[in-house]
């Protein structure tokens, strides 16, 4: 009964009477004003970034800031200017250095004008792509962006009723944007990989591509695989030298696994195009464990110029993409429209950044019978 009166005479006291401890009341905008000297709306300015204030007052500010702790009321602010200051990026992994590579760039540029990236790994799963748009929309995005042109029924849905500009990355020409896109054509590098080992003289070609495994799908990967093969048909070569194998995204297991495959099943082979430098790695080392010389039995091409590709022994030929600027693009590309200036042209809708073939050790000219 006792411990009932306490509690009932605790509940009616005013909040500001009651102690609270010191370390649960989070710092305001008013708390570094009154520290500094200044007004609220002084330390707003600065937070901004305006240069309407002195420095000195700006150091002071900042001083005040850091001994309180004070961090910036985004949320706040973003329901009084409607405005989040947020980029979604969606990308299946940061472990991959090229779509790391990207949205370091894209960052890079988005920086500058205090936007800021808020990434999303999608696993390459579209259920979990799906997910994720929905929760990135329920944050109110400045704009999203997205690798690839592969989304469910619903987050096309989704992304195109939003409202916002939609980027998608690492693929242009298969099918048209939601809104806009910045890459390069995957299956137009398929293509021309294989145009590249024919030009060498090679006539049995294999490939190396991604598995289907479950929900998980590498579509660009696949892209790449499909156009290899179209090149090979319209040269009037065998095109059954091609493997599907390994877990996505593509390993140097799986790259390995699968040149097993072919070695074993595929009868002598000229030449390899793994779709990801990765599996063009693991290929190249199961050759040497089988004493199989690379080029001289075997030419070995990749994709992506990974840093491991060019101090393999020998160096892997691969097919490069400008990961770095597919970043940039898509930054600038995201300013011109989110902060559009005056009788500007409008922004293309797609950004063909292209690709070249880099020809290193892996690969050589197939020497002529006799």
């Amino acid at each position: 009964r006792r411990r009932r009166t306490a509690r009932r005479a605790a509940a009616a006291r005013p909040i500001e009477s009651q102690a609270m401890p010191k370390r649960s009341l989070r710092p305001t905008m008013r708390d570094v004003a009154r520290l500094a000297g200044v007004s609220p709306m002084t330390v707003s300015r600065v937070q901004a970034g305006s240069s309407r204030v002195a420095p000195e007052t700006r150091d002071r500010i900042r001083r005040a800031i850091e001994q309180l702790g004070y961090v910036d009321d985004k949320v706040a602010a973003a329901l009084s200017s409607r405005r989040t200051g947020f980029i979604a990026t969606l990308v299946p992994t940061i472990t991959n250095s090229n779509f790391a590579d990207t949205a370091h760039a894209l960052s890079e540029v988005l920086r500058r004008t205090g936007y800021q990236l808020l990434i999303g790994y999608t696993l390459y799963r579209m259920s979990e792509e799906e997910a994720l748009v929905r929760t990135m929309l329920e944050r109110r995005p400045e704009a999203i962006v997205l690798a690839g042109m592969n989304h469910t029924e619903a987050a096309c849905a989704m992304l195109r009723s939003a409202g916002i500009p939609v980027i998608e990355i690492w693929d242009c020409g298969a099918a048209d944007p939601i809104d806009r896109a910045v890459g390069f054509s995957n299956i137009e590098a398929g293509r021309a990989a294989a145009r590249h080992l024919i030009a060498l003289g090679h006539r049995r070609i294999g490939g190396i591509g991604p598995a289907v495994d479950g929900d998980s799908r590498d579509f660009r990967g696949g892209a790449r695989l499909t156009g290899f093969a179209e090149a090979l048909r319209e040269a009037g070569l065998p095109t059954d030298a091609m493997v599907h194998r390994g877990q996505v995204p593509l390993s140097f297991a799986g790259g390995a696994a699968a040149m097993a495959q072919l070695l074993d099943t595929a009868g002598p082979i000229d030449a390899v195009f793994a779709v990801s430098d990765l599996a063009a790695v693991g290929a190249l080392m199961e050759c040497h464990r089988r004493g199989i010389a690379v080029p001289g039995q075997v030419s070995i091409l990749g994709f992506g110029d990974f840093e491991i590709g060019a101090q393999c022994v020998p160096a892997l030929s691969t097919v490069r993409i400008d990961a770095a600027g597919i970043g940039h693009r898509v930054g600038e590309l995201l300013l011109r429209i989110l902060a559009p200036e005056d009788d500007a042209p409008a922004p293309p809708r797609v950004i063909d950044v292209g690709f070249e073939i880099v020809e290193r050790g892996s690969t050589a000219r197939r020497p002529r019978p006799g």
